[in-house]
């Protein structure tokens, strides 16, 4: 009753790519006004004044008058510049994605924090976790204390990274079993030992004990496949997201919370210590010799269409890769499997002017991001010429003309 309560005031469930409608760019009279946001900084410090005059916008290399210029800090505008007059919009959309494998405490600080100093009336939070997406009501601010909001995410969090993940941990641990069963193999030439049942300790040892070589490098290769299944990334689900955040007004931040993963293997020394032992089968010497390389595959997603379609829906994409330290297990080396999910998002963080960090400290790097994405600037121009009508994404570069300054932005917008 008392989870079931909850969900009901403060969070409705919605389908699980969120999403309502917003425009990156508005048409005037067949005149595109294009809004970039542009966060500057040196260092880990927000540079809050600078002016007009202190940018520069290229849109497919060819220099842009800038019409307008606003400084805006969470909602509020603080200052601004117009040559022509605008209305931003400046609503903030949160969406926390939780891709965790194992919960890890430390996310109740990073959440607990955002609740408490961050979330403001009249913000939209959607919270995506492995198993279902919650939006939280407009008025929850005003039914609960923000203590209590808090501790009531936290709880949904916690129990779906637990329960949707389950089945990923099991995988898991069966692997980590015959990796140690193929060590025990490999160092008893081959054959199972009464030794090798005695050092499986995890799930179900009489089902490894009695199998031959081969059919554990067939049952490893069967839940290494099991395992990609479960960790496949959906492009289309990716650019539907893309494309409902274009459809939404004012900022829209995403932060991805994505934990480190491991795949056990065969320690690679005992592979090179006895596989000559078995070159006489070139199966089996083949399939050993192999088994490093199982983990990799390729990564079915179109990056640089991705990336456009993020940059183009003006949404700041937050990458916060929680590095969990590798499992220590004798017999068995944990070969870090993250790098396809880590590369692409981190070039969709570069294409959408976002925040990326990495650290075994979830709450500390959210901060960092929250406070990042705090501050920005927001210029407007129109472009100068629409160019090669057949070319539609316009690659933007916004650059600050005084000052040695890290300057983060979209990189372009589709022509419509």
């Amino acid at each position: 009753m008392g989870n079931a309560w909850v969900i009901c005031l403060l969070f409705f469930q919605v389908g699980v790519w969120p999403g309502v409608p917003q425009q990156s760019f508005i048409e005037q009279s067949l005149v595109i006004n294009v809004e970039v946001p542009v966060r500057v900084f040196k260092g880990a410090t927000f540079i809050d004044d600078l002016t007009i005059d202190d940018f520069e916008i290229l849109e497919d290399g060819i220099p842009q008058k800038i019409e307008a210029c606003y400084l805006v800090n969470k909602k509020m505008i603080q200052r601004r510049e117009e040559k022509k007059k605008y209305m931003p919009e400046t609503s903030r959309h949160f969406y926390l994605f939780f891709e965790i494998t194992d919960y890890i405490p430390k996310i109740e600080e990073a959440v607990e924090h955002f609740c408490q100093n961050v979330l403001i009336p009249g913000d939209n939070l959607v919270v995506v976790t492995p198993v279902k997406t919650y939006r939280l009501k407009d008025l929850a601010l005003q039914a609960k204390t923000r203590g209590e909001i808090a501790k009531e995410l936290n709880g949904l969090v916690r129990k779906d990274c637990q329960d949707g993940n389950a089945q990923f941990r099991d995988i898991v641990s069966n692997l980590t079993e015959v990796a140690k069963s193929l060590s025990a193999s490999l160092m008893s030439g081959g054959s199972t030992t009464a030794v090798e049942v005695l050092e499986l300790s995890g799930t179900s040892p009489s089902t490894l004990y009695g199998m031959s070589l081969e059919e554990k490098l067939v049952f490893y290769g069967t839940l290494l496949g099991k395992l990609d299944t479960l960790r496949a990334i959906s492009q289309m689900k990716m650019l539907d997201f893309a494309n409902q955040l274009s459809r939404e007004d004012g900022q829209k931040v995403v932060f991805l919370f994505y934990q480190r993963e491991y795949i056990p293997q065969v320690e690679p020394e005992i592979v090179l210590q006895h596989s000559a032992l078995f070159q006489e089968n070139p199966y089996i010497y083949q399939a050993i010799t192999g088994v490093p390389k199982m983990r990799e595959r390729e990564m079915n997603v179109d990056v640089e269409r991705v990336k456009r379609a993020y940059a183009d829906a003006s949404t700041a994409i937050h990458f916060l890769f929680i590095t969990t330290p590798r499992p220590d297990v004798p017999g068995v080396y944990f070969e870090e499997r993250s790098e396809d999910i880590f590369n692409a998002f981190r070039e969709i963080v570069r294409a959408t002017g976002g925040y990326f960090e990495s650290s075994s400290n979830p709450a500390a790097m959210f901060r960092s991001a929250l406070e990042a994405a705090e501050n920005y600037y927001l210029l407007y121009y129109s472009p100068s010429t629409i160019g090669d009508p057949d070319r539609n994404f316009r690659n933007i570069v916004v650059r600050v003309k005084r000052g040695d300054f890290r300057v983060l932005h979209r990189t372009g917008y589709f022509l419509r």
